[in-house]
């Protein structure tokens, strides 16, 4: 890396200085400066520092383009630098071009031993890496700590010779300048003027989309706008356990268990919720993705927020006092003895209800939402770890954890980048919904693809009408293997704007939303825009009226993968099997389980096992209701190896009872993908419900799918 490299991203104004010295020494550089420096003329500027910002940036520089990038934010990455390195990936094999580049890049960075100083390389094992039925010898590692991440996305921009002005805001009241539909320039609060071509929006909330006028959503459509079965309020739906229906009986919401006029407790709305499938403003949660180690070298105790209060969390007492152990369900291992921590359960890390106003917020009102994020997570760890009224085996077990010394060293060692599931969307040239993700409708034009469960967690708490408390609006829905994305979904309405790209708050249903909307599909898009914005360089022409054909062709020679053949995977598809089949997709998970495709014979698109890791008991909950009371045999789908435990503990819970079997997973599961653990009787309006867990195995323990199936049928 030269001086002038480093200078970029310490400070834009030292970096604008160096270059115009290396202009003025006759040293070309790939972007064009005013004589006052603070004018840029660029072919593409791309706002946001995201991974879509980067990949986007990095395509365009490989085809000999002039790129800035315009980024608001300090720090490279988005959430991929900023405390996700447990990536979602769904189906790795659609992971092409630049994204698979990136993760090829991680894999490079753990390959050399001074990688791990905080940890033996071969006691982390090969988590979250590629197999070589996917990548060949271009191996790929899924899992990574934050500063890694980011040094990847800083080194690439280097690499190809990319302009960043970091900390440069939007001036989202008059920053945008149009010319005969065209933006024709953007400017900072900063006082900085960047012309381009073609513009490229990869921020999480779609600001320069919003600027520029582009029609776009917040919050859940109707069922029926777009004709979907999972959009709008999800009351009644109970999905991954992040709700209250896990425990054993229901949690008072107010101050005085019991006492209406007492008042509510924290945290739990007084609003009703809304009609089932009816549309709503409200934004599911966000929370910040913590890097957090008990590796006691690199720990720092959990800091006491400022204006802490326990009784903010007393919610969250009454649970723990309920029997719910799972606070650590969702710490996952990354390298050196860190995780990515992210919410699990009733009451956890993300702040419901806290964020409605946030996409559309003034930059102030952002900051102090990002901060109350902050004091509410920060207070939620300080209490877990410190509050004499959290039972014992809690305080003690979390007093061993801390935040890592060693990650977001400028920002008092805390993520630098709150988790923005969801801002505004895009109503662009195509509208993304779950039809297309279920495969019920074709996706035009496609320019990548996706895999993830439609996930979105929880949107509001409220209570009741018996008078309890509730968490709304968390759902995950498989969509049984990998869709495409469409270009149009990228694309604003020809008559709105002719030179913009959106790949992050792209065009999008809600639901849909909440699979598209993962790191390494960003990369992609992000890529895939670029794309597209150099091709309508290159033809002078709209960006709506670049020929598909020729952004296909470019996107398949640089590694997109726009098609996929599961027929190839030897998985089984769950529309196949007969009866009610739930995949581990839809499970509730306790302990550390880990995604899997590497066997040949699995239900939908993977499997689960345990990692052979036993330090604590690992579960998952399989629970559907049934349509009819009546009989039903009950089995149990798992990919067999020798490899596996012998004797793995799995419940059945029916109308009289519960009943509990060992397995040998070593056997392989028969023509029928099930072994048949007998037959019971169930009732219609209560949950049929199976459990296995890893307890007093040994081997590897594998969660795959459950199937019950009437007598009759």
């Amino acid at each position: 890396m030269d001086q002038f490299s480093a200078m970029n991203r310490t400070s834009p104004f030292l970096f604008t200085f160096a270059i115009a010295y290396l202009l003025a020494q006759g040293i070309p550089h790939p972007l064009s400066f005013a004589e006052e420096v603070k004018q840029y003329r660029a072919d593409l500027a791309i706002y946001g520092g995201t991974s879509a910002a980067v990949t986007a940036a990095v395509e365009a520089r490989r085809q000999n383009k002039r790129v800035i990038i315009v980024s608001p934010d300090k720090h490279l990455g988005g959430l991929s630098s900023g405390g996700l390195g447990w990536t979602d990936t769904g189906n790795k094999a659609v992971i092409g071009g630049l994204a698979r580049e990136f993760y090829h890049r991680v894999w490079k960075h753990y390959d050399d031993p001074s990688a791990w100083n905080w940890q033996a390389r071969q006691s982390f094992g090969n988590r979250g890496q590629g197999t070589e039925a996917i990548d060949g010898t271009h191996r790929t590692m899924w899992i990574f700590e934050p500063h890694v991440a980011e040094s990847i996305f800083d080194e690439w921009v280097d690499e190809v010779g990319v302009v960043v002005l970091r900390e440069q805001w939007l001036d989202r009241e008059s920053g945008v300048t149009f010319q005969n539909g065209k933006i024709q320039s953007i400017r900072t609060l900063g006082g900085i003027e960047i012309t381009a071509s073609v513009f490229i929006d990869a921020t999480y909330e779609g600001d320069l989309m919003a600027a520029a006028g582009v029609g776009y959503h917040v919050g859940r459509e109707s069922t029926s706008q777009y004709n979907e079965k999972w959009n709008g309020v999800q009351t009644g739906v109970l999905h991954h356990g992040h709700h209250f229906g896990v425990l054993p009986k229901g949690i008072s919401p107010f101050v005085v268990p019991g006492d209406i006029a007492s008042g509510l407790l924290p945290l739990i709305s007084p609003d009703p919720p809304g009609e089932y499938g009816s549309a709503d403003h409200r934004v599911q949660a966000y929370c910040f993705r913590m890097c957090l180690t008990n590796h006691e070298p690199n720990r720092l105790p959990f800091p006491k927020p400022p204006q802490y209060d326990s009784k903010r969390y007393e919610l969250l007492r009454r649970v723990l006092d309920a029997g719910w152990r799972e606070a650590f369900a969702k710490f996952d291992m990354i390298p050196n003895s860190k995780t990515d921590t992210n919410n699990h359960g009733p009451v956890s890390t993300d702040f419901i209800g806290a964020n409605y106003d946030y996409p559309e917020a003034s930059y102030q009102r952002r900051r102090e939402i990002i901060e109350e994020h902050k004091r509410y997570q920060q207070g939620l760890m300080y209490f877990l770890s410190n509050d004499d009224t959290v039972p014992a085996d809690v305080r003690e077990a979390m007093s061993h954890w801390g935040l890592a010394k060693d990650e977001f060293k400028d920002n008092g060692n805390w993520p630098h980048q709150l988790y923005i599931r969801e801002a505004r969307r895009m109503i662009g040239k195509y509208v993304m919904t779950e039809n297309e993700l279920l495969k019920q409708r074709d996706t035009p034009e496609p320019i990548g693809m996706g895999s993830y469960t439609m996930d979105s967690h929880n949107v509001q708490r409220y209570v009741t009408a018996e008078g309890f408390v509730q968490n709304e609006g968390d759902i995950g829905v498989s969509t049984s293997g990998p869709y495409q994305i469409a270009l149009g979904s990228i694309l604003p309405k020809r008559n709105e704007v002719a030179n913009l790209l959106v790949p992050v708050c792209l065009s999008s249903s809600h639901i849909a939303y909440g699979s598209i909307r993962m790191e390494p599909v960003f990369m992609i898009l992000g890529e895939s825009a670029a794309t597209v914005a150099t091709l309508a360089i290159d033809r002078n022409c709209p960006v709506q009226d670049v020929p598909y054909q020729a952004v296909r062709e470019r996107l398949l020679h640089s590694g997109q993968v726009l098609e996929y053949d599961s027929s190839n995977d030897g998985n089984i598809r769950v529309a196949s099997l007969p009866g009610v089949v739930i995949d581990d997709t839809h499970a509730t998970r306790t302990g550390h389980w880990v995604s899997s495709t590497s066997s040949d014979q699995f239900i939908a698109t993977a499997y689960l096992h345990d990692g052979n890791e036993k330090s604590t008991v690992s579960s998952i909950r399989f629970e559907t209701k049934l349509p009819k009371a009546g009989k039903y045999r009950v089995g149990v789908s798992y990919p067999s190896n020798a490899n596996r435990a012998s004797s793995v503990p799995v419940m059945v819970v029916h109308a009289t009872g519960q009943d509990v079997f060992r397995i040998d997973q070593r056997e392989p599961v028969g023509e029928s993908h099930f072994v048949n653990l007998g037959a019971f009787v169930f009732e219609a309006d209560k949950p049929a419900v199976v459990v296995l867990s890893n307890e007093g195995t040994k081997g590897y323990v594998v969660a795959d799918a459950v199937q019950w199936v009437a007598e009759t049928e």
